[in-house]
């Protein structure tokens, strides 16, 4: 097992394109991750720059638009009706899931790009407006699966299409936080009209969506289990526990929780050997890569990189260079399509089929 193939240019961008560019972003929503995480990284990006910012709270916008250097501050309802929409090729929406189709419609509307967080949406079949909205407007819908940047999952993605544990036979991954730890009983995850649902839409869409992605896969059928302690978690699951099975009966068991402590793992197991990255849904893939294959075993920690800031520059490149998107809106319309049948599936106690795409 030649392990230098993949760990020898660990961090290398193998999707970059573009060689220069700068894409003018309008930031939508000033939640927690908006400022601590995304707004750093389009600021330390190569192809990004934060030039409008939109939030229903004028002292925020004015404190980090200060912060950032950010030419332009609007509201909501600015920003729907065109305010400043010559400063920004393309918007970055951030709000809870519920809000995501109207400000992707708004920005398509305008000619816009559009990078929006997972889940794409809280329906699906507001990700399908969303989806359809940008496609007529021939701009870039991105759903933003950082995951799908991170140097740590892309060789992983490669050591297993390179048949380095031979055949993939299961994935095992699961995402826990204790919500509650940092956010009260009001908050928006814990309103499933605003939020689409628990867990499982928050957290679990990421071993979801990563199974998907390293498999190159949908999966045909999943069957689930969803559980509450009680309130707060009275109107979306505290718990949750989903079994895919995708074609050639690869299996992926994906775990999603609210109150367990907080982890997150993944694994996936080969004919021949496994790999695994520790810590790849928590903000820091490049902790630790082990790759195994008979006796041979090679562990390797990565030089960290800023996964937020990688998600920015590739959505850049896709805007600048017109090139293909590994992480766009059908993608995010596919998991919510899953998910969609995985709540099924939790509700009648039963396996059901799946069909991700359109």
């Amino acid at each position: 097992m030649d392990s230098g193939t993949y760990f020898g240019e660990f961090n290398r961008r193998d999707w970059r394109t573009a060689s220069e560019g700068t894409v003018r972003i309008a930031v939508v929503g000033l939640g927690g991750f908006a400022r601590n995480r995304a707004l750093p990284a389009i600021r330390d990006s190569d192809f990004c720059e934060a030039t409008v910012l939109v939030s229903g709270s004028p002292d925020k916008a004015a404190s980090l638009a200060d912060e950032f250097g950010t030419e332009r501050t609007v509201s909501y309802d600015a920003f729907r009706e065109g305010e400043a929409a010559d400063r920004y090729d393309a918007a970055y929406v951030s709000t809870p899931p519920a809000f995501h189709d109207e400000y992707a419609v708004a920005a398509a509307d305008l000619g816009k790009h559009v990078l929006c967080e997972k889940p794409l949406a809280a329906t699906v079949a507001d990700a399908e407006r969303m989806v359809d909205a940008c496609a007529d407007a021939g701009v870039v819908l991105m759903t933003a699966y950082r995951l799908r940047t991170e140097p740590a999952i892309r060789r992983m993605r490669e050591a297993i299409r390179d048949g380095a544990i031979g055949d993939p036979v299961q994935i095992h991954a699961g995402f826990s936080s204790r919500l509650l730890d940092n956010a009260g009983p009001e908050s928006w995850r814990l309103d499933p009209d605003v939020a689409g649902g628990g867990a499982l839409m928050d957290l679990g869409v990421y071993p979801l969506n990563t199974s998907r992605f390293l498999l190159d896969a949908d999966p045909v059928a999943v069957s689930a289990e969803t559980q509450s302690s009680g309130a707060p978690f009275d109107r979306v699951e505290e718990h949750a526990a989903l079994l895919l099975t995708f074609p050639d009966g690869v299996t992926a068991s994906c775990t999603a929780s609210f109150g367990g402590h907080h982890d997150s793992r993944l694994q996936v197991l080969g004919t021949e050997g496994q790999v695994i990255v520790h810590s790849p849904f928590g903000g820091h893939a490049t902790e630790g890569v082990v790759l195994a294959r008979g006796e041979a075993r090679t562990s390797y920690a990565g030089r960290p990189v800023d996964e937020v800031c990688e998600e920015f520059d590739y959505f850049a490149d896709c805007v600048l260079d017109g090139g293909t998107c590994e992480s766009d809106g059908e993608e995010g319309y596919a998991d919510l399509r899953i998910i969609d049948r995985a709540y099924e599936a939790a509700e009648i106690g039963e396996r059901v089929a799946v069909h991700a795409s359109r």
